[in-house]
């Protein structure tokens, strides 16, 4: 399998790419992807999702270059249509999703990345778009979510130049939430989405939706949008626990319904 969903614990899931040792993309690794991303949308049993790559060399270090030559007259059909599909899919996952880059991720590996919720690398790895230097652009969403996270200039020069940026650097811009320090990826993001999944999941859901309404709509809609979540959230059982143990001075026990 070149893709597997393994289930760590209650409420989590892990995506991993499995195509040492680089974990290349390939249209079978995409179909697998997509396969894995339909199952995990439908289970409401998860509420927290983790991605990441098998081995120590990479999370992914983008397309497979051999299959260049076999989609070269029709690359948006043979290729990029259906892997845009697939990594739009990710991003609109209902459950918060976290990268877990604890080695480089690089072209389509990275562009992938992008369209998690939270980011976690690791101190050492890099990531980047060097599209460029194959005489290509990103063509799976790197220009559109890259611009959103760090402005159109610093975008561009990201993709002219194909440059990698270390774990600091990527912090800095705005492209990770946390770097960790070598070896501590996995605990790090298992623990991240070990919180993930013990919040309410229907709120923590509309939360994610309202904030991706934030930046696709125009601010009306958005506010309309957020109104329309607030009221579902408001009459859900855990809104009434939340309220509960509040008042009573307890943890909450969220039975995510």
């Amino acid at each position: 399998m070149l893709v597997e969903t393994l289930r760590p614990e209650e409420g989590v899931a892990v995506v991993r790419l499995n195509n040492p040792p680089l974990n290349l993309v390939t249209r079978e690794l995409t179909r697998q992807l997509e396969q894995a991303l339909v199952a995990i949308a439908s289970d409401t049993a998860i509420r927290a999702v983790v991605v990441t790559g098998a081995g120590d060399r990479a999370f992914c270090a983008g397309s497979d270059i051999r299959e260049f030559g076999e989609v070269r007259e029709n690359v948006i059909a043979a290729k990029l249509q259906r892997e845009n599909a697939v990594w739009t899919q990710l991003e609109d996952l209902p459950q918060p999703t976290v990268a877990a880059i604890h080695a480089p991720a690089l072209g389509g590996g990275f562009e992938l990345a992008l369209c998690c919720d939270l980011r976690v690398l690791e101190d050492g790895a890099r990531v980047g778009l060097p599209e460029i230097r194959l005489g290509v652009i990103p063509g799976t969403g790197g220009p559109l979510r890259l611009t959103r996270l760090v402005g159109e200039a610093r975008a561009k020069a990201l993709i002219y130049f194909g440059d990698t940026i270390a774990a600091e650097e990527a912090r800095a811009l705005g492209l990770v939430n946390h770097v960790v320090p070598h070896g501590r990826t996995q605990e790090a993001v298992l623990g991240l989405a070990r919180r993930l999944a013990a919040q309410p999941a229907q709120a923590v859901q509309a939360a994610k939706r309202s904030v991706r309404a934030a930046s696709e709509m125009g601010r009306a809609a958005a506010l309309e949008h957020a109104l329309r979540l607030s009221e579902h959230v408001f009459r859900t059982e855990d809104m009434l626990e939340g309220v509960a143990a509040f008042l009573e001075k307890r943890p909450p026990e969220f039975r995510h319904r």
